[in-house]
């Protein structure tokens, strides 16, 4: 194994240790995103549930589904997992739990025949244990993570895409067998946040990075993101939160890539009828975020949208939507 391959970018000497310690060698490109400022959840204990599907944008490729269940309480904050993340100094810190299952197909799904210079099909389901620290003084937010998981059939995606497309009488998927093969997931995740500018907390501006390592995606990012609307800022100190949110956001992120198992199949295990080689990969991608959150209270309610660029060179631009329903106490 070469720790070049793993660790294309600096990463403190503390943090290269766990991930050896681990993998020897993660979930954006992870797509589901539940731990940036715009989708914070104003309470210590939370549950939300995420689902997004190219369906919100008519397409049925690439990105197919994806699922995330999370829950934050201060009970977490016992999780063994935890000894895992830094621990920033005068940050509020919240500990959550999520499972979270991705899927991804080629254009063409019916056919059971190796679909050549496409996307091939895969699918990952992970036990992810997460960290959100809050420095108000600084106006930042660290968010970490780490999963474990499998990607390949143990993650059931041939069985799930089967009995909805059944379910909505549409057409039988038929190229499953030529799925990445089994392997194990292992993610460090580790994002950045920082608000750059705040006009009473109806609009906000927040520069983003991005770090992440393991056997399923690793990739660095930066970024922004921006707010419109009735806020209640997570980077302002506590005062008269408005019980009613409306809002949208934007969140534009230039992304490079080092590996992506979704493409390229498992690191460990090499027997995938059908991956992208190496060279096939498109090394900077784009994608675009952007969608509309309502609050009531401690009633969480989203509606959103990703565009992305090809993310392999015989592919094509993908997009897809989702919807995202919390609540907390």
């Amino acid at each position: 194994m070469n720790p070049n391959f793993i660790f294309p970018v600096y990463i403190p000497m503390k943090l290269k240790l766990v991930l050896l310690l681990f993998t020897a060698q993660t979930l954006s490109a992870q797509k589901i995103d539940n731990l940036i400022s715009y989708r914070n959840i104003e309470s210590d204990s939370y549950f939300r549930f995420n689902y997004e599907n190219d369906f919100f944008a008519a397409a049925d490729r690439n990105y197919t589904q994806g699922y995330n269940m999370e829950l934050v309480t201060p009970g977490l904050k016992k999780n063994p997992v935890n000894f895992l993340f830094l621990k920033p100094k005068n940050a509020a810190t919240k500990y959550g739990i999520s499972i979270e299952h991705i899927g991804f197909t080629p254009r063409n799904y019916v056919s059971p025949e190796i679909r050549v210079n496409d996307r091939p099909f895969a699918s990952a389901i992970t036990l992810k244990s997460f960290a959100i620290a809050m420095d108000l003084e600084k106006k930042q937010r660290i968010s970490q993570s780490f999963s474990l998981g499998v990607i390949g059939p143990a993650a059931f995606a041939k069985e799930m895409q089967t009995a909805i497309h059944k379910a909505i009488g549409d057409k039988k998927p038929g190229g499953w067998g030529n799925q990445i093969q089994n392997d194990v997931v292992l993610n460090y995740k580790l994002d950045y946040e920082k608000q750059l500018l705040n006009f009473n907390d109806i609009f906000t501006l927040q520069g983003t990075s991005n770090f992440q390592a393991g056997t399923l995606f690793t990739n660095a990012s930066v970024g922004g993101n921006a707010t419109f609307g009735l806020i209640n800022s997570p980077f302002s100190v506590a005062g008269n939160e408005k019980k009613f949110q409306l809002y949208v956001y934007a969140e534009p992120i230039a992304r490079v890539v080092a590996y992506d198992a979704t493409l390229q199949g498992g690191v460990f295990n090499d027997s995938s009828p059908y991956a992208i080689s190496s060279n096939g990969v498109e090394r900077f991608t784009g994608q675009f975020n952007y969608g509309l959150v309502i609050r009531v209270n401690k009633l969480y309610l989203e509606y959103a949208q990703t565009k992305i660029s090809r993310e392999f060179t015989t592919g094509e631009a993908a997009n897809w939507g989702g919807v995202k329903i919390g609540f907390g106490w």
